[in-house]
């Protein structure tokens, strides 16, 4: 609730800096100097009396000089306004360290800087991610990595190379391997080839924006194969779609009216395209096909949520980014925002813990873990882990959980500890057990 407070109270402050001088207006202000400039230049330029062009810079001292004025005054309106935005930051949300030794992420500048050239390029920034990528491989020149004119043309294009980590294979996905072995080189981001499909995901999406769905199915049918390999339904939930927006008539789509929109528009398309889809979504193909009975009152038909598509196309842009990002090797949401929104989750939880625990003399000294389970929404939870309560390890695929007949949980490298021969005794219970009667969970 207080943060809620915080939150409203600068808001109303920003509201109130609204109103108040920018950079725009020193802009303007500079863009009428060079006008008269401009204007003067031309004058003497044409002029044939050469007693003009000391007439004209003698008439050009006074406004310019008022003019200059006002880009400086405008000029410190707007930095008052930056202070005072600056302060109202600085009393809402006042710096906090963390109240810890141990900083982790302080050597892990590679991978910070990778993901935050990443966002740049999943966010469309192509030529700023160039620029942070090239600033960062001057300060920090890796040993045999590629340089950024090695990587780049003159010309900004990527120049041909048979061994370049960027190019594509046989099947048209992009190599995720990177440069040398390093892979946190951020050469490897140069590729205009991932430029390009980024471009082109963005393309999609902002027609996808404007209800148009047939971008986005071409891309999902020219990459059927390997969305089917990995059991995505993306290409028939966009086929489906459509089926819908074309059923629901010019009134609602907005497409023109004639045989290719309303009902026959909508029969056409089934016609054509759901054939393919036959053996693995029939039955909803069905549904679809029954509707069509039921169109002079689908509100009060048993297919009326079929038909209800507020978030649909939100939903799908959804599905696309995700297959898309798959097919490239990415995940559908940016690393670095994900990284940011759960430390900010995480973060005000730590600190108080930490203030508490150092207060009693009871600091946490275990470098690189946490002391408690951080609670994210269940968006940010990708896969389930399990740690040894014995040897307090995170179990891999080497050393894997295992159950033991009392139902305890413990690591497999732990429980061959225990064991005496082929007994061994629970940690936690009186219980005992043979090493071939434990099983392996799968998380």
């Amino acid at each position: 609730m207080e943060a809620k407070q915080k939150l409203e109270s600068l808001l109303d402050e920003l509201s109130k800096f609204k109103r108040l001088p920018r950079l725009s207006a020193a802009a303007r202000d500079v863009d009428k100097i060079i006008d008269l400039l401009s204007d003067a230049r031309h004058q003497i330029a044409g002029a044939m009396d050469p007693h003009t062009a000391s007439l004209t810079m003698t008439k050009l001292q006074n406004p310019v000089k008022t003019a200059f004025d006002k880009v400086n005054d405008d000029l410190k309106a707007a930095s008052s306004a930056h202070k005072k935005v600056g302060r109202a930051l600085d009393k809402h949300f006042p710096l906090k360290e963390l109240p810890t030794d141990n900083d982790d992420m302080g050597r892990q500048l590679s991978l910070i800087n990778r993901a935050i050239a990443m966002h740049l390029l999943r966010e469309g920034q192509f030529s700023v991610a160039s620029t942070f990528i090239g600033e960062v491989q001057a300060k920090t020149p890796q040993a045999g990595a590629a340089t950024f004119d090695e990587t780049m043309g003159e010309d900004g294009d990527e120049e041909d190379d048979d061994d370049d980590d960027n190019d594509t294979d046989a099947d048209g996905s992009l190599d995720r391997a990177t440069s040398h072995g390093d892979e946190y080189d951020l050469s490897s981001l140069h590729s205009q080839e991932l430029q390009d499909r980024f471009a082109e995901m963005y393309r999609i999406l902002q027609e996808l924006k404007a209800h148009n769905l047939l971008p986005a199915i071409q891309w999902a049918r020219e990459n059927s194969v390997e969305l089917e390999a990995r059991g995505s339904n993306l290409e028939f939930e966009l086929s489906k779609l459509q089926f819908v927006w074309l059923f629901k008539g010019p009134a609602v789509n907005g497409l023109p009216d004639d045989q290719n929109n309303g009902l026959s528009g909508a029969l056409a398309y089934a016609r054509d395209h759901f054939g393919r889809f036959q053996a693995r979504h029939l039955r909803e193909i069905q549904q679809l096909a029954s509707a069509m009975v039921f169109a002079p009152n689908l509100a009060a038909s048993p297919y009326q949520h079929i038909f209800s598509i507020p978030t649909a196309f939100t939903d799908v842009s959804a599905s696309f980014t995700r297959e898309f990002c798959s097919l490239l090797g990415l995940s559908a949401e940016s690393p670095l925002y994900l990284a940011v929104t759960a430390g900010a989750l995480a973060l005000p939880r730590l600190i108080k813990y930490m203030l508490a625990t150092r207060s009693k003399g009871t600091e946490w000294t275990t470098a690189g873990e946490l002391p408690f389970e951080t609670p994210l929404p269940e968006s940010m939870l990708f896969h389930s882990i399990f740690v040894c309560p014995v040897s307090k390890e995170q179990t891999t695929e080497v050393n894997p959980p295992m159950v033991i007949p009392c139902g305890h949980m413990l690591a497999r490298d732990t429980l061959q500890k225990l064991c005496k021969g082929n007994r061994f005794k629970c940690p936690y219970c009186p219980s005992e057990g043979l090493m071939r009667d434990a099983r392996r969970v799968v998380l």
